[in-house]
């Protein structure tokens, strides 16, 4: 598949990072990068995501697991460029809720991420094959959503805004009304924690 360049005019001093390229799907971490004023180039990740957790790992240990292998993924056919891989999952206690399955297993997660805080957790890693240089790390976010009335359930429900998502929410798709308060990263919240990231490209001179 080709990589789609994203040039921002005022990048500025992360011109640096020219090789810098998103391994994944997500417009909002593209949307993320682009605001920050990086030059970058985006290509999908070749991978399959599985769809359960090893019960050998932990929420944070899964999410830096699928992060690192999105970025590995493309290393064969991108040696030469810093890859950055991430993965967000939501966790209520030790139970990972992915992207839900259908409607009704979306009203499920809703009705657990408002009945108790969670957390928003990402996975980051940093490739650069040729260098045989990676590092990974992961951003933890604590949530408090408002209970939601049965009403306001299923008119959210029913925008389908909650499909392709983590734990059945997004900030940037109307679930920012149902928040409290945000503990921590809210670039975390919505896909890719920018401070972290920050400090990670400071190993590679970014």
């Amino acid at each position: 598949m080709n990589s789609t360049t994203i040039d921002n005019a005022a990048a500025g001093p992360r011109e640096g990072l020219a090789s810098l390229t998103l391994v994944s799907n997500s417009p909002q971490r593209a949307m993320l990068l682009r605001q920050a004023g990086y030059r970058f180039e985006v290509v999908p990740p070749a991978l399959h995501e599985p769809e359960a957790r090893s019960p050998k790992l932990t929420p944070a240990e899964h999410a830096q697991a699928l992060a690192y292998f999105k970025a590995r993924s493309v290393a064969d056919r991108y040696p030469d460029r810093l890859l950055l891989g991430a993965d967000t999952i939501v966790a209520v206690g030790d139970e990972v809720l992915g992207k839900p399955a259908g409607r009704d297993d979306a009203r499920r997660m809703l009705r657990l991420i408002t009945s108790a805080p969670h957390r928003v957790i990402t996975g980051v890693a940093l490739l650069a094959p040729m260098q045989g240089h990676r590092v990974i790390a992961d951003a933890v976010t604590e949530v408090f959503m408002r209970p939601l009335a049965d009403g306001e359930m299923e008119a959210y429900l029913d925008s389908g805004a909650w499909q392709d998502k983590a734990g059945a929410y997004g900030l940037q798709a109307g679930a920012d009304a149902f928040v409290q308060r945000i503990d921590g990263s809210t670039s975390n919240v919505i896909g890719l924690p920018m401070e972290l990231l920050e400090r990670l490209l400071g190993q590679f001179g970014g």
